[in-house]
This record gives structure tokens, sequence and C-alpha cells, in this order.
């Protein structure tokens, strides 16, 4: 489903904003906005069709060696989207179109209804609100939990700004708040390098959330985890789920059991099948390619 074909649905109440519409050459897509129901305002994500992401027939090659193939798949907005498949399904080349580290061959890729995403450069993508944790987590292990989140703070990064920076109340508070979304409030005062492995997952995933991301990209987020550690992560993204929109790319199926609605399988660089988990475990599709017998 294309922003064109939504636009189409929306063309009536378009009629009226025409003229204000043609003001509004400069936008994010380079104009893509004017064709919709509503004014865009640079830097909005316009979920209005209730998509925030869109890929359609991408395809990129690397040596020949077809990495994504004719992709197509949307993400609503609010929702959490689990993505699994086999190695070398594609299921990072997808994220890494998306964060704009990797440029595809051919294909649409759009944010909301009015940002093209291939426009853009990765820093710019990064700002217009897509967050992306890696699977090893990257924090900074001399700082403490509450420096490492105060440092990823949406604030000016100037030298200037930096070293006459002082948190506000409302930073103060969005501070505690935070550590205690990412079950960090005991140990704000302790170095990154201390923590365990999921609690340094938790702290990068909440520094992500300092920068205030629309749509948060999670690559094996429960990779190395505890059972105990897997358990909270689950309680946090369900959390998250509704404010925030997620794509979580993991293999832990009991993981994906807990916090999944619908679930993608990727393979050879396209959607092999969709739907609830079970739904897809039953598939003999990804039986055969992916899950076994």
């Amino acid at each position: 489903m294309t922003p064109e074909l939504m636009a189409q649905g929306a063309k009536a109440l378009a009629t009226h904003r025409a003229a204000v519409a043609k003001q509004q050459d400069n936008t994010e897509s380079g104009g893509h906005a004017a064709n919709y129901s509503r004014m865009h305002t640079p830097g909005e994500v316009d979920v209005t069709h209730g998509r925030i992401l869109y890929l359609e027939d991408v395809s990129v090659s690397f040596d020949g060696f077809k990495a994504i193939n004719k992709l197509s798949l949307d993400i609503a907005s609010g929702e959490l989207r689990c993505i699994i498949g086999p190695n070398g399904a594609g299921k990072t080349t997808m994220m890494d179109i998306i964060t704009g580290k990797t440029r595809p061959d051919e294909g649409r890729v759009f944010f909301g209804s009015t940002i093209d995403l291939l426009r853009h450069t990765e820093p710019q993508i990064a700002q217009l609100g897509i967050g992306r944790k890696f699977q090893k987590p990257t924090v900074f292990e001399q700082l403490t939990v509450f420096e490492n989140l105060e440092l990823a703070l949406k604030t000016h990064k100037g030298v200037k700004a930096s070293m006459l920076f002082r948190l506000d109340s409302t930073q103060s508070d969005r501070l505690a708040e935070m550590l205690h979304t990412i079950h960090l409030s005991a140990n704000v005062n302790a170095q990154a390098g201390t923590l365990s492995h999921g609690q340094k997952q938790w702290l990068e995933i909440g520094m992500l959330l300092m920068q205030d991301p629309k749509l948060l990209l999670l690559d094996e987020p429960v990779a190395g985890m505890t059972d105990a550690e897997t358990e909270r992560t689950a309680e946090l993204f369900l959390s998250l789920k509704g404010k925030h929109s997620l794509m979580v790319v993991e293999h832990d199926m009991s993981f994906i059991k807990t916090i999944s609605e619908i679930v993608t399988v990727l393979c050879d660089g396209a959607v092999l099948a969709q739907g609830t988990l079970d739904q897809v475990q039953a598939d003999e599709r990804v039986i055969e390619v992916y899950l076994g017998r």
C-alpha cells in the first residue's frame, strides 16, 4: 500500500486545501505531502493513514547476490512487529535500508505518509525519529547510568551549550521516569561498565528513548540475556507499544510468543509469511526453511 494509493481515498478531503497544499513543495519528501488530506509540518511524521513505515518493492544486490528481493511490508503506528527468519534472510539489510546505511537499487521507503527516507542521510533519519539498537550494547562504560541517559537527552550538543547545560525540573523528572521504565532506578549511580549484559541492553534502549524516537529497530535484543532479564525485557517492550512503534528482529521463539501480535517471516530477501506466531509456525514453507520439524 503506497502513499499514492492512500492519497486516492483522501482526495475528497484534500480538495478544499488544494490552494494551501501547493505551497508545501518544500517538504521532507520533496513535495510529496501536497497530495494528502492535511498539511505536513516539516519534521512531523504523518500517520493519518495508520502506517508509520512502508517498504514497497525494495531490492538491493551485493556483488550479484540479491540480499533484498522485491520486499514489501508496512508497520502500523504504535505496533510492535516481530521479524524472524533464517540467517541470510535479509533482516539486517532491511534495517540498514530503513536507517539509511544502505541504499537500495530500487523500491520505495517511506516514514509515515510523506517522508521519503531515500532522500535522507543516516544522521538525518535518526533526527527524524528512527532509532536503531544493534545486538551488542553500546554504552559509555566509564560513566554512570545517570550520566549515560543525561548525555542522550535531545538537547543542543555544541561545546558552549554542553558546558552551560543544567537539567531543568522537566528533564529531571523525565530521567527519573526513564530509569524506572528500564528497570535501573537502583543502579542510577553505578558505572555502566559494571552492569550485567541485560542491564546494558536496557540502558542503551533508555538512551535511544531519550531521543524521542517514533520508530525503534531492535536487533536480537535478548541474545545473551538470562531468563529473568528476558522476561523483564518483554515487559519493557510491551510497555513501549502504543507509545512508540517497534520492529524487533529475534530468534528466541518464547520471547516472540510473549510480545508478538503480528510476525513477519523473511526468507531470501522477501516476505515468506505473515500472521500470528501460531499461523506462521504452522506454515509448511516456514517449517521447511526456518523452524525445522
